[in-house]
C-alpha cells in the first residue's frame, strides 16, 4: 500500500472587501514575495501595482514579429515578382521601386505574424496550457468569481516558510487561511 505524497502548493487567505486587498497586497509585496497572486471577481484599478507587477516584455516581442513578418512579404514579393518572374504590368518596370504593389502583402503578413507572436507569446508568458491548478482543489476558492477575493503565496517563493507566511497572511487581515495542496504529478 503506497501512500501518495503531497507536495505543498502554498496558501491561500480570503479578505472581505476590494479595499482590504489592494492593502494586503501592498504588504505581501513589501514583504519581499515574488511568487504570489491575488484574485477578484472584477477588474481593481491600480492592483497591479500595489503588487508590483512589471510591465509585459510581450510588446518587444510582438514588435519583433511584426518586423519578420514585413521583411517576410518583402523578402516574398520582390524574389517571386522581380527576380523569379519579373511581371511587367502597363509598362511599369519590374524591380524594387514598384513596391506599392507589394503594400497589401506587407500589411497581411505584419499584421498575420503579430498576430501569431501574439498568441504564441502570450500562451508561452503564462505557461498555458495548463490542464489544472492546484488552486481549484480549494473549496473555498469557487467562490472567487462570486464574491470573495483571495491572496495566494507560492511555497516556491523564496521567502515563504510555512508558519511566517500564514502569520503574515493573518496579520494583514487575511480570513481562512487555508494550505493548498498540489495533487498533480
Amino acid at each position: 500500500m503506497s501512500t501518495k505524497v503531497r507536495r505543498v502548493y502554498g496558501y491561500l487567505a480570503e479578505f472581505k472587501n476590494a479595499s482590504q486587498l489592494y492593502k494586503a497586497a501592498e504588504k505581501v509585496r513589501d514583504a519581499g514575495f515574488k511568487k504570489w497572486d491575488c484574485y477578484s471577481p472584477y477588474p481593481i484599478h491600480g492592483l497591479d501595482d500595489a503588487m508590483g507587477v512589471k510591465r509585459s516584455i510581450l510588446p518587444y516581442f510582438v514588435f519583433i514579429g511584426g518586423v519578420t513578418g514585413f521583411l517576410t512579404a518583402i523578402a516574398l514579393a520582390y524574389t517571386t515578382q522581380v527576380g523569379l518572374y519579373p511581371t511587367i504590368v502597363q509598362g511599369k518596370p519590374a524591380n524594387i521601386f514598384t513596391t506599392a504593389a507589394f503594400f497589401p502583402v506587407m500589411f497581411e503578413l505584419t499584421i498575420l505574424f503579430s498576430g501569431f507572436t501574439v498568441l504564441f507569446g502570450l500562451l508561452g508568458l503564462m505557461g498555458l496550457p495548463r490542464w489544472n491548478h492546484p488552486i481549484f482543489a480549494s473549496e473555498q476558492f469557487a467562490r472567487v468569481t462570486d464574491d470573495k477575493f483571495f491572496i495566494a503565496i507560492e511555497a516556491r517563493d523564496a521567502k515563504f516558510s510555512a508558519e511566517a507566511t500564514k502569520s503574515l497572511l493573518a496579520e494583514i487581515g487575511g480570513e481562512h487561511i487555508e494550505l493548498v495542496e498540489d495533487d498533480s504529478e
